[in-house]
């Protein structure tokens, strides 16, 4: 075989095919993993709630005749410590009752740390320098779960003068405690003994749960059926276990499907259009009116020895501008979005008159999509 053959023939075949190959083994576009767009039933965090008291205030508590719970909570403490304080008279600004809250993560062991969040409760102005003492933390079932103490970081400053003036930046009566919470009791829930897992989807569509069923029954037949736009139920192949089985698919890739959605925010002025967005032929006008009244207060003086008074008189001046120039736009047909951003754009308007053109369009049925405000 010749070296001209190959320069000739060959080599633009064998490139034709490599760039073939390369598109063939190129990702789909758009499509993402399972885990990304499910929650698996059990697999969630639990709330936590306790009360608690942050002492060691540098005079910026709680006022203990204005927060009753406060001196209550104080006094029971003391007397816990072996200290009676009932007979006294507390007057003391350095503590504040809070309410501690936390996220109880899933799977998580006794022993391990999680953060926690201290917040005041009576008319404490800081919580800037406190110590919140040991506090239980209880679930929805009013088990104690885990247990929060350590030093209060706010990230906030506050400060005031004697005159009342006072500046804040932050939110000094709120605060942190990084690790300041530590697990007593886990919750129970073994998944490796599990049957049945149910996957929830997060953006609840009929199309995209038959594309996960039909996903992991090409990998692991007959092992999932979608029951309703939300749930998908997978049983694990036999010889398998489910934090295997969960391992396997939760990587499978699959291309999410929704409904066309307009969302609007009419205070900041944003919009947001999904792909499938579309609008059917529509013709606009848009113009903006203008209306604006002056006033300029003469002052009218009396005639000599008519014993008149000087008055003040108002005179209004009202002006109307209307925008002239704006004909008919047609609009819509774009079979893509880019299209139909395109059309939008060449209307010439803001954002805040796009989004009553939209409200508009969709009133009057040309706009293929649902509206969501915000």
């Amino acid at each position: 075989m010749s070296r001209s053959f190959f320069r000739t023939v060959l080599r633009p075949v064998l490139a034709a095919l490599a760039v073939a190959s390369a598109f063939v083994a190129a990702p789909a576009i758009g499509k993402s993993r399972i885990k990304d767009i499910v929650a698996f039933e059990g697999v969630r965090e639990n709330q936590l709630i306790g009360y608690g008291i942050v002492v060691g205030l540098n005079g910026s508590g709680d006022s203990l005749r204005n927060a009753p719970m406060t001196k209550q909570s104080l006094e029971a403490m003391l007397e816990r410590q072996g200290v009676n304080v009932r007979d006294g008279n507390l007057n003391t600004k350095n503590t504040a009752a809070v309410m501690v809250t936390a996220n109880l993560p899933p799977f998580s062991a006794a022993g391990s740390k999680v953060d926690v969040t201290v917040s005041t409760l009576g008319d404490a102005k800081s919580l800037l320098g406190g110590t919140l003492l040991v506090t239980s933390l209880q679930g929805a079932d009013g088990q104690t779960y885990a247990v929060a103490q350590g030093s209060v970081q706010t990230g906030a400053v506050a400060a005031g003068g004697a005159s009342g003036s006072s500046v804040t930046k932050g939110v000094p009566t709120a605060g942190r405690i990084a690790g300041g919470g530590v697990i007593e009791r886990e919750t129970g829930f073994q998944m490796v003994n599990m049957d049945i897992m149910r996957l929830t989807l997060r953006n609840p569509d009929f199309t995209t749960a038959r594309r996960i069923a039909d996903a992991i029954n090409a990998k692991f037949p007959n092992c999932a059926q979608a029951q309703n736009p939300t749930i998908i139920a997978t049983r694990a192949p036999p010889g398998t276990d489910m934090i295997t089985f969960m391992t396997n698919i939760e990587n499978l890739e699959v291309e999410p499907d929704g409904p066309a959605k307009v969302v609007i925010d009419e205070v900041a002025g944003v919009i947001v259009m999904g792909d499938d967005v579309r609008i059917s032929q529509v013709a606009i006008a848009q113009g903006n009116l203008t209306i604006s009244v002056q006033e300029n207060p003469a002052v009218s003086q009396p005639a000599p020895f008519s014993q008149g008074q000087t008055t003040v008189v108002p005179q209004s001046t009202v002006n109307v501008d209307e925008e002239k120039g704006k004909k008919l736009i047609t609009l819509g047909g774009a079979p893509s979005l880019k299209g139909l951003v395109g059309g939008l754009n060449a209307l010439g308007v803001t954002p805040r008159d796009m989004i009553s053109i939209l409200q508009a369009v969709k009133a009057a049925g040309a706009l293929q999509a649902d509206i969501e405000v915000m």
